[in-house]
């Protein structure tokens, strides 16, 4: 699709396009992490309803995996790593995907009692990591399932007392 394509299926000027976004593959990255944190967003809502800890952990593991906004997302990363002039983008999408992932994480421990046993702003990292490094590995021909990663493993978070 080219940007005068954009444009017009969005009502402005070509021009418009490359001023506020840079290029076409910024557009790109930015719709795709847009996609990524309304379904972040939605997750929050699945974690909410978690009546405990483990629970919390195995659906909101689940869901992520599920998320429609994956594919994208794992287009823009690699988009990130072979045009390093999108990095800088790609780095302030993930930036905001934690922040927004270490306060929902945050309100909800502390309104549960529940506790992570790193810091959250580790956590949230660690968790998207472990996501995101999944479905690259998949998108690249790596062989497995949904199944063959604990996604959930990657989440730290109890509502039972620290093992001394």
């Amino acid at each position: 699709m080219s940007v005068a394509e954009i444009a017009k299926a969005a009502g402005v000027f070509p021009n418009q396009v490359t001023y506020h976004f840079g290029s076409k593959d910024s557009l790109l990255v930015h719709a795709a992490f847009l996609g990524l944190l309304r379904d972040a967003r939605r997750i929050e809502r699945i974690g909410r309803q978690a009546p405990d800890a483990a629970t919390f952990r195995r659906n909101i593991a689940r869901a992520v995996l599920a998320m429609p906004s994956l594919p994208s997302v794992t287009r823009a990363l690699a988009a990130g790593i072979s045009k390093p002039e999108l990095a800088p983008v790609v780095d302030q999408h993930l930036q905001l995907l934690f922040r927004q992932s270490e306060r929902f994480v945050s309100r909800l421990i502390d309104s549960r009692g529940w506790r992570a046993r790193r810091p959250l702003n580790v956590e949230a990292r660690t968790f998207w990591s472990t996501a995101l490094g999944a479905v690259l590995l998949v998108r690249a021909g790596a062989h497995g399932t949904v199944a063959d990663l604990d996604l959930a493993g990657a989440l730290t978070i109890h509502d039972e007392p620290d093992p001394v």
